[in-house]
């Protein structure tokens, strides 16, 4: 008897999601559709500023807000099994994973370059940065980076890619992810590896984020056998069976709202005939894993805000001690304080002020490390910051304004969202919380 697959759909030392993340994952979310909404009332007192708030507003719009209620409702009705589509990192259906393959890593590597494609560069902000300006500027970027997809939990091994026209705004591109050991194709077909073939044909916004993206092509068939001819034409040894309507055949939309078409095919292309290339560096996977992740960086930056701005006030404390007394001092201060008592206060809270900025300072560190529980730590700081100004501002207090609150506010929202997300968490908690070796 046979024993039945089991569908794997993320690593096999992935981390269930604990409660508390997924209060500071959804506190996140809503943090930020309050500040958007704080930004749209405030914009109306801006007068000429407007012109620019239109851009902070979508910024936030699209780069923060939406991208966070997607992963919210799409953990509650987007199937976490395979299906035939890839995921885009806000949790929505992606591309269709249209091609699948036998053989090794090296193989995969020799036929693509053999048949002339390129290796894609890793998002990183250099690559980011150099694709933007590429594609402005019309200019070449032969390795541009592919934006990540996600399939069994995880994004791409790697991709390659075929420019068209000099300018990285129009290309073939391909995205390859590695099979779970053990894993099976619905049907019970064993392959190493799917992949998920489509072609860019201009840059523009994403339907259902807003986000400046790549926009595909919606005949993803005819860009599922470019490849595959692409590499039957590099080496003979290549051999294709295809899977005869894998998938029913469907009209639909991918993550970035392009319409997709595809007859449900699904080709198998047997490399194991064909010649290893030598080694690629693509990084493996637990490398990847170790990488310190950009929401990583920024959420200790933005700690490390923290940290000055508290530095800040206690230098101001030091330097203009006779200015805070007197604002300790003046009429209708409630209680009302002698000169020796707010001496002592004004004291006291330069020693807390400097211990907070100590804190922080030391939580900024922990937190660009990896550690988890100063990830902890500070989004349960900046949860009850942001709760006590949402409890203030429900019971009458002051009103969120630019010059007074608002800053620290959207530093607390911004420090949750950064620490809240995927990549964070997962770093926080990569197999060195499990006793494994980890890189210096």
């Amino acid at each position: 008897m046979t024993k039945a697959s089991v569908e794997v759909t993320a690593p096999a030392d992935a981390v269930p999601y604990s409660l508390l993340d997924t209060v500071f994952f959804v506190v996140g979310g809503v943090s930020a559709v309050w500040l958007t909404w704080l930004l749209v009332g405030l914009s109306f007192q801006w007068g000429w500023a407007q012109v620019w708030f239109l851009f902070i507003f979508w910024g936030l719009l699209a780069y923060l807000v939406l991208p966070r209620l997607h992963r919210i409702l799409t953990r509650l009705y987007v199937p976490d099994y395979f299906i035939g589509r890839a995921r885009t990192s806000d949790g929505l259906l992606g591309d269709p994973v249209n091609l699948a393959l036998l053989g090794s890593e090296p193989q995969v590597h020799n036929v693509m370059r053999a048949a002339g494609w390129t290796l894609a560069d890793d998002v990183t902000l250099a690559s980011s940065r150099r694709i933007v300006s590429s594609t402005l500027l019309g200019r070449s970027y032969l390795e541009a980076p592919v934006s990540p997809l996600f399939l069994f939990g995880r994004q791409q091994d790697f991709a390659y890619q075929q420019e068209v026209d000099g300018t990285p705004g129009k290309r073939h591109h391909v995205r390859f992810w590695r099979c779970p050991p053990g894993w099976l194709l619905p049907g019970g077909l064993a392959v190493d590896w799917l992949a998920a073939g489509t072609y860019d044909r201009s840059v523009g916004l994403s339907l259902f984020t807003l986000q400046i993206t790549h926009k595909i092509d919606e005949n993803t068939d005819a860009e599922r056998d470019h490849v595959v001819g692409a590499m039957t034409a590099a080496d003979p040894a290549a051999e294709v069976r295809v899977i005869r309507d894998f998938s029913t055949g469907y009209h639909a939309r991918n993550g970035g709202g392009d319409t997709i078409i595809t007859d449900g095919d699904l080709p198998i292309v047997d490399l194991r005939n064909v010649a290893a290339a030598p080694a690629v560096s693509t990084g493996p996977l637990g490398d990847r894993q170790n990488k310190r992740p950009a929401p990583t960086i920024v959420g200790a930056v933005f700690v490390g805000g923290r940290a000055a701005a508290a530095a800040l006030l206690a230098l101001s404390m030091v330097l203009f001690r006779e200015e805070h007394l007197n604002s300790l001092l003046q009429p209708g201060t409630v209680p009302t304080l002698t000169e020796a008592q707010a001496d002592v206060a004004l004291s006291i809270s330069t020693v807390v002020v400097l211990l907070f900025a100590v804190a922080y300072t030391l939580l900024a560190g922990f937190v660009f490390l990896g550690r988890n529980w100063a990830r902890t730590a500070v989004m349960a700081l900046s949860t009850a910051a942001i709760c006590t100004q949402a409890f203030d501002v429900l019971h009458g207090g002051p009103d969120i304004t630019l010059a007074y609150n608002l800053p620290g506010l959207t530093l607390d929202i911004l420090l949750i969202l950064a620490l809240s997300s995927k990549r964070s968490r997962d770093y926080a908690l990569r197999p060195r919380l499990r006793g494994r070796p980890q890189p210096g």
